[in-house]
């Protein structure tokens, strides 16, 4: 039996403020593809207050923020893009080009093409979250990206040092600071002195997020993201407060986060809602953890592991952290998630910031159909067909019968000229 020991907020009362938030990107980008760098420069200043004689940072600007951070804070850096750029090689390694002979005289393949230009955008108004440069501009550089511009929007009334360098580090070639919709409409629709690049990647609010849908097809995206996600599948074999620590480590990325313990255990079950009260007494993000978890928290105690995989699969939730004593289980059996975290010694927040896999994941049950940001989303797979005259007259006289069966008279010409031509 499945029950709800916790229920979050309906979803209905999401629905109105997505219209509102629909309807003021249209009117930004409509507004920056007539006025360019002036609806730029407006919109900065309207949400931002900030209006610098360059979005565009100098290579002084940069270095200066290199200054601002302390040794220590550098090298943690370095370590960190050493581990998602070796991921990101990994991954790209695995990526073979294909040539092969299919029939007698017929050579088909593929070729994987890194893309001309990307921009990433990397959150920065509230948190300076600088793993996300890790996250894209690094591993779209791996995958061999030649234009790669990096958008954040100040902190605290200025570049942020961490990001800038954070950016810096992972081979950005244009770095900017402009944030919000402003920023995605720069990038993907161009401005007087901004070129316009062939993908938008990186997460965002709910107003970048919309941005890049009403951009889809223009340019190329990641994918939609919403507002973080974490699930956390446990049993008796963990205790409370290492769920709570769990849960609210992700419900502080905002107040709409939902969180969600799965559990076998009862016990478990009241135990973590308890110790989530007693963190949030000490937690400094508490008032946004807070608010997460008390409109979005879930409590939910299954009697078997094949009930919790269930809901599990159906809730296809962005991060999933499992604490089971037998972990192969969700391992093996797991169909729809952004990534998983197995064992109690791993948490989110490692592939949040520095383990090495991306942190750029699907929400909103989009795990059912993708999965994150990878070295592949950057590259194209592109096939090509090559054959010789033999081969030409045997596979001409399928596409010619073909082509009859659909009516397609100019199709059917093109194989019947070559059968004519390459006949013997």
């Amino acid at each position: 039996m499945i029950k709800h020991l916790k229920k979050g907020q309906p979803i209905d009362s999401k629905q109105k403020q997505n219209q509102s938030v629909r309807d003021i990107v249209e009117n930004i980008l409509a507004h920056v593809e007539t006025e360019g760098d002036a609806a730029i420069r407006e919109y900065s200043e309207k949400f931002d207050n900030w209006t610098p004689e360059s979005f565009k940072l100098s290579e002084d600007e940069i270095k200066a923020c290199y200054t601002q951070l302390d040794e220590q804070l550098i090298n943690d850096i370095k370590w960190a893009q050493s581990q998602v750029r070796n991921f990101a090689q990994i991954q790209r390694d695995s990526m073979k080009d294909v040539e092969v002979e299919t029939l007698p005289g017929v050579t088909l393949g593929h070729k994987h093409i890194a893309m001309d230009s990307v921009g990433c955008y990397v959150p920065g108004g509230k948190y300076p979250l600088l793993a996300s440069a890790h996250m894209s501009v690094l591993t779209a550089k791996v995958a061999g990206v030649k234009r790669v511009i990096a958008m954040a929007p100040p902190f605290n009334g200025k570049p942020s040092p961490e990001i800038v360098v954070a950016m810096d580090m992972a081979g950005a070639d244009e770095i900017y600071c402009l944030g919000g919709v402003q920023a995605v409409a720069a990038m993907a629709i161009g401005t007087q002195t901004i070129a316009p690049v062939d993908m938008i990647v990186g997460p965002g609010n709910a107003f970048v997020a919309e941005a890049k849908r009403q951009l889809f097809g223009r340019v190329g995206i990641d994918l939609f993201a919403g507002p973080t996600e974490t699930l956390v599948i446990a049993d008796d074999s963990v205790d409370g407060e290492l769920c709570a620590a769990d849960l609210l480590g992700q419900a502080e990325h905002g107040p709409t986060s939902p969180a969600i313990l799965l559990t076998n255990s009862e016990q478990l079950a009241k135990d973590t809602i308890a110790e989530v009260q007693r963190q949030l007494t000490i937690l400094p993000t508490a008032d946004i953890a807070g608010v997460a978890w008390e409109d979005h928290g879930e409590v939910i105690v299954c009697d078997t592991y094949e009930e919790m995989l269930q809901v599990a699969n159906d809730l296809a939730f962005e991060h999933v952290q499992v604490m089971t004593s037998n972990t192969d289980y969700f391992k093996e059996n797991m169909q729809n998630f952004g990534a998983l975290f197995l064992g109690p010694q791993t948490n989110v927040s490692y592939g949040d910031k520095c383990i090495g896999t991306n942190h750029t994941l699907p929400t909103g049950k989009a795990a059912r159909y993708t999965g994150g940001l990878w070295v592949g989303k950057f590259i194209k797979t592109c096939t090509f067909q090559q054959v010789t005259e033999q081969a030409s007259v045997v596979v001409g006289e399928y596409c010619s019968r073909l082509c009859a069966a659909e009516g397609f008279a100019g199709h059917k010409e093109q194989a019947d000229i070559r059968v004519r031509r390459y006949r013997k």
